[in-house]
């Protein structure tokens, strides 16, 4: 999954969050999503920084 679309899925999930629209249920469900898309975006964010830095240290 990209970055962009893990982010818009996780922002979905927020802002339904915030509205109420999920019952009990599905909240504790929506919420293991959210933390899986969030560990995904953070990871791809980590990696993305290192090759940065890798590739401006060669100049």
């Amino acid at each position: 999954m990209k970055y962009e679309e893990a982010l818009q899925q996780l922002e979905t999930i927020v802002r339904k969050m915030e509205a109420g629209e999920y019952d009990i249920d599905e909240l504790s469900e929506k919420l293991k999503e959210a933390q899986k898309l969030i560990k995904l975006c953070k990871d791809k964010l980590t990696k993305t920084d290192a090759e940065i830095k890798k590739i401006l240290d060669k100049e």
